[in-house]
């Protein structure tokens, strides 16, 4: 895995988790009863943006860590979710072509 898949592979954890964590603990402004005039009343009240990016950056960093393990050790490679078999045989080491 180069930097770049790597830094791309945090980039979309970070965001799928994100989507998880922001409705978590949501108080829109119709809950509270203060609903800002030119808001919708689902308009979150305090969203704390702060805090659910922390979590979020520690979560994708734990799936990180857990992936990118997976994927240096070769327990799983990409000819393993070859499912319609495009790439062909793995090449075998060691082998001469004659």
């Amino acid at each position: 895995m180069s930097i770049t898949s790597a830094i791309v592979l945090f980039a979309v954890l970070w965001f799928l988790v994100m989507l998880c964590v922001l409705p978590i603990r949501l108080k829109t402004q119709d809950d509270v009863g203060e609903i800002v005039p030119g808001t919708h009343a689902g308009a979150p009240h305090n969203p704390q943006i702060g805090k659910k990016a922390k979590i979020t950056t520690a979560i994708a960093s734990v799936l990180w860590v857990v992936i990118a393990g997976i994927l240096f050790s070769g327990k799983i490679t990409v000819r393993d979710i070859d499912w319609f078999n495009r790439m062909g045989p793995a090449p075998v080491i060691g082998e001469t072509n004659g």
